[in-house]
């Protein structure tokens, strides 16, 4: 099974991630975890990307395209793969639907784990840290025992600032500006999954879980 996988900031794309790896055996590829190994590694395609890197630049979505290439030619990838944080524009899918067909694969499902903004922001900006230990809380789903106050060591608990609300509104502003037209696009080709993200972490798996089988 070949899976790309959607979901904004604070959607829970990382834990339910986690869960479709363990439940389908199958590897999950993120774009950030090939580019460190690749440039790591010293390969060809690692170098080129690390020029852009080292430069501050984009990485192509040619090179991109090449690392998942060699990717999904290991053997933990041959009995399926999930992508995630690839594609992100309707370019990198096009490309990654040629690249794909050129090796005889293709993706089957586009799981697109849904949350509306008011939800998300909530979640988010709830989040504390202390500032001694770094042990993390949340104001409604995980909050200290005492308000602004670590529970471990006392310390003082404080808000990130990419974690405050005219923050996280931007990052939701931009995914979604970013995002839409690759959901339309998957929509049209009849591979969008979409998925309520709203519920416990079980029940939003068991909802994964219905669409793909």
């Amino acid at each position: 099974m070949n899976l790309i996988l959607l979901g904004p900031p604070g959607a829970g794309k990382g834990t339910q991630a986690k869960l479709l790896m363990d439940e389908h055996a199958i590897p999950q590829i993120s774009t950030g975890d090939i580019l460190r190994a690749a440039v790591k590694a010293g390969t060809e395609l690692g170098r080129k990307a690390k020029e852009y890197m080292d430069s501050g630049a984009l990485v192509p979505d040619e090179v991109v395209i090449g690392l998942i290439r060699d990717r999904l030619k290991e053997p933990d990838a041959k009995g399926g793969y999930m992508l995630d944080g690839f594609p992100r524009t309707v370019p990198q899918a096009e490309a990654l639907d040629g690249m794909l067909a050129e090796m005889g694969s293709r993706i089957d499902h586009v799981v697109s784990i849904e949350v509306p903004d008011e939800e998300l922001i909530k979640r988010l900006t709830g989040r504390r840290t202390c500032k001694s230990c770094g042990q993390g809380y949340h104001l409604v789903f995980d909050p200290p025992r005492e308000k602004g106050k670590c529970d471990k060591c006392g310390g003082e608990l404080y808000q990130r600032d990419d974690d405050n609300t005219e923050t996280v509104t931007n990052r939701l502003k931009v995914y979604n500006k970013q995002t839409q037209p690759l959901i339309d696009y998957y929509r049209a080709k009849g591979l969008l999954r979409p998925i309520e993200g709203r519920g416990e972490i079980k029940e939003i798996f068991e909802r994964i879980g219905q669409v793909l089988a």
